[in-house]
């Protein structure tokens, strides 16, 4: 009995340790990724701005082919919105462009609902160099206590920061074979 008292108390030390540990993380995130395409900065601001491309470019959508998608508000820009319902692999949640400055930047404000509640602001900046624009591609959020513990063991950067880069390479690759 009273080795099984220790363990729990050195197990409960570690925990508190380890919940110690988690309140010093930061509070928020930002998650970002770059590429340079050769393309008119019009092409590129609409194949984001307008959110019924995002089927030709993005990468969950190529995770569910049969994900649900529901457009509402304008086609494209400000107050345009697109909700999707996927797979366990995509999730459902709600997005809408809050700003649309052609051909600068596009905002977006983004909630999920599955698998996981959350909220976050993602923005697509559009830089021209010479005959390229460079894309930069981030989204930005906080993190509550619980979402501290998860990224404790897998940063927002490791779990998002590979979506962003196949979805840049897929639009890359639709818009410079135009």
């Amino acid at each position: 009995m009273k080795m099984i008292k220790k363990i729990l108390i050195v197990l409960g030390i570690c925990i508190l340790i380890f919940l110690g540990y988690v309140t010093t993380k930061p509070n928020s995130y930002r998650v970002e990724r770059k590429i340079e395409i050769k393309t008119s900065p019009e092409k590129v601001f609409d194949s984001v701005n307008n959110l019924k491309n995002w089927a030709l470019w993005s990468p969950w959508d190529k995770l569910d082919p049969d994900m649900k998608r529901i457009y509402s508000g304008p086609e494209s820009g400000k107050g345009a919105i697109y909700e999707w319902k996927g797979n366990k692999d995509v999730g459902s949640g709600r997005m809408e462009i809050s700003e649309s400055d052609s051909p600068k930047k596009i905002i977006f404000q983004i909630q999920f609902l599955e698998p996981f509640e959350d909220k976050s602001i993602t923005e697509f900046l559009f830089n021209e160099n010479g005959e390229f624009i460079t894309i930069t591609w981030a989204m930005n959020g906080n993190y509550n206590f619980m979402s501290k513990v998860m990224c404790t063991f897998i940063s927002m950067d490791n779990m998002i920061g590979k979506d962003f880069e196949t979805g840049l390479k897929n639009l890359k690759a639709l818009l410079e074979a135009k």
